[in-house]
This record gives C-alpha cells, structure tokens and sequence, in this order.
C-alpha cells in the first residue's frame, strides 16, 4: 500500500462530519497541550493532553464510524495524515479534498 492509498482509505475511514469535528478537536487539544507543555516545561501537561486528544478523535470510529482507528495498523502514516487533515480544515479545504477523493 502507498501512502497515497493510505490517505485515501483514511479519509474514507472519516466520512462523517461528526468523525471529523471530533477528530480536529482532539487534535488542536493535543498540539495545545503539546505547546502548554513545552511553554510551561511540563511533559504531564503535553501527555495528558494528547491522551485526552486520542480519547476525543477514537470516539467518533467508535461510536459514529464504526470503524477501528487507522492509527493501529500504520501509526506513523496515520499521525501524519491526521495533522494532514488538520491543515487542510484549518486552511478550509478539506471539505474539497474529501470530495476530490470520493469521485476518484
């Protein structure tokens, strides 16, 4: 599999709105918690966070997806994809980039 393909099956694995909204939540907890971390030089602050980040984003694969997290199967291209996720809907774009990848 291709990390082309991998983006691909995540996005898909993401298809609902509510995945996604708490998806991007648990991400800009976990990179708030990440920054409060380091400015406040406190790991504790940085690990919980991102914890509670990861409980937020798994949630919606459980309880609206129905589907198991991508991140077990590639964790490393999975993190990349979720920051991924979350540029394209900081920028306003993923929007698009989900339909792009629906018709293709």
């Amino acid at each position: 599999m291709t990390f082309i393909e991998f983006w691909r099956d995540y996005l898909c694995d993401h298809a609902q709105a509510g995945t996604r909204a708490l998806h991007l939540f648990g991400t800009s907890l976990g990179v708030a918690a990440l920054i409060l971390g380091v400015v406040m030089l406190d790991p504790m602050i940085a690990l919980l966070g991102v914890a509670i980040g990861y409980v937020f984003a798994w949630s919606g694969h459980l309880l609206i997806e129905r589907n198991r997290p991508s991140m077990l199967a590639r964790p490393a291209w999975s993190l990349v994809c979720d920051v991924r996720m979350w540029r394209l809907w900081l920028g306003g774009q993923l929007d698009t980039e989900c339909a792009r990848i629906q018709k293709g």
